[in-house]
């Protein structure tokens, strides 16, 4: 490895940099009308790519609406929207190999959909029900899929970072021509496993994409007060890789990216960072009241760029897609997401022996010990378990 200086340039007097010195342009394509910018280099779409990235658009906007409704309604315990982040999620997504890893942070349930999680794998997920592919162990939208490549979702903010770069070196040293994505707010920015994963990635070399929705709150303190310098993307200059600014809610802005972001953490076997400027209109979680830190103008002005209405507009321009086409399918997935919570909900949560199973390749004594205790306790306490008490 070479031990030449970074920089040739020699000053004689003191010189300081501050975070103008770095200038980062910010990509955008699609304008607010749904036409695009003068000389704008649009991405590889067409138009069946197009419809799947408009459906599941659709979907999560209902899935959210209802899912929200039922946690007010008492039906789920907890739930969390990405209402105005759907371009980041989704644009990032659809330019993805299959085969490709994605480390979700817990707003993403878009890029789940795009991979194929029916309705009733979210419903079951969410109700913690006897088909839960978590077999109930996990709160509310935190999924995971083995056969989509989506990572389970932990709750510790940032954990998903290094493990992505893990990931990626593993998929690289066996050869495989994939990369992982890894998606996280600006403010998990602020732990230190972020630090550690990005300098891991770069020193190591792991073909990893680091997705930062950077939606102007970590729950309620805003950008300013999270950090001084010039955003989340300057940390990517500043541990040495490939770095771009996107509009967040541009479609095909964040598409374009993260294509070549791909293709270029192939070819160089190199991490990339990808920060979206977006903006999250719904509240942090259900447990969340926004009014409290953020006003209603600021809402009403955000909601200008939702990035959902500006795509539909450049497919209408298109010709790919119709008022009445949006209509029906907002219909139709309204219809299906109310169905198949009425199912969920009336399954069976899992057995209770499945809570110490698949946990190790056999279970040991203690867990034995501690699963026989708790069986002991329900059924002293039956109606203080009324729904483990049947699963016994």
């Amino acid at each position: 490895m070479s031990n030449a200086p970074l920089t040739n340039e020699t000053v004689h007097r003191v010189s300081f940099l501050d975070k103008a010195s770095l200038h980062i342009p910010i990509l955008r394509i699609l304008q607010a009308d749904g036409t695009t910018y003068e000389n704008a280099v649009l991405p590889v779409i067409d138009k069946p790519l197009a419809d799947k990235i408009f459906d599941t658009c659709v979907f999560t906007r209902v899935l959210d609406e209802r899912m929200l409704g039922a946690q007010r309604q008492g039906r789920i315990s907890f739930y969390m929207t990405c209402t105005g982040e759907e371009a980041s999620i989704i644009g990032s997504t659809a330019a993805l190999d299959k085969d490709d890893v994605i480390l979700a942070q817990y707003r993403e349930h878009a890029s789940l959909r795009y991979r194929g999680f029916s309705t009733e794998q979210f419903m079951n997920q969410m109700f913690s029900n006897e088909k839960d592919l978590g077999k109930g162990r996990q709160m509310p939208i935190h999924y995971g899929s083995r056969e989509l490549n989506y990572q389970t979702i932990s709750s510790p903010l940032a954990t998903q970072i290094p493990q992505a770069t893990g990931v990626a070196y593993g998929m690289k040293l066996q050869g495989k021509r994939n990369v992982a994505i890894c998606y996280f707010g600006e403010g998990a920015a602020s732990e230190g496993d972020f630090h550690a994963g990005l300098n891991m990635a770069a020193v190591l070399k792991s073909p990893v994409i680091f997705f930062c929705r950077n939606n102007g709150y970590a729950i309620s303190t805003p950008t300013e007060e999270q950090f001084a310098g010039n955003g989340i993307a300057s940390r990517g200059v500043g541990y040495g890789m490939h770095t771009i600014r996107v509009d967040g809610n541009d479609m095909l802005a964040v598409l374009a990216a993260t294509q070549q972001a791909r293709a270029y953490a192939l070819e160089h076997n190199a991490p990339v960072l990808i920060e979206a400027m977006t903006y999250r209109l719904g509240a942090h979680s259900s447990s969340d009241d926004p009014s409290g830190y953020r006003s209603k103008d600021e809402e009403a002005k955000w909601q200008q760029h939702d990035p959902v209405k500006r795509f539909k507009l450049w497919m209408v321009n298109k010709g790919w897609i119709n008022e009445a086409d949006e209509t029906t399918l907002y219909e139709r997935y309204r219809e299906e997401v109310l169905a198949a919570v009425k199912v969920a909900e009336k399954l069976p949560i899992p057995k209770l022996d499945e809570i110490i199973e698949d946990v190790l390749d056999k279970p040991t004594p203690a867990l034995k010990k501690q699963l026989k205790e708790l069986k002991e306790h329900i059924n002293k306490y039956p109606k203080a378990y009324p729904k483990s008490a049947g699963r016994l």
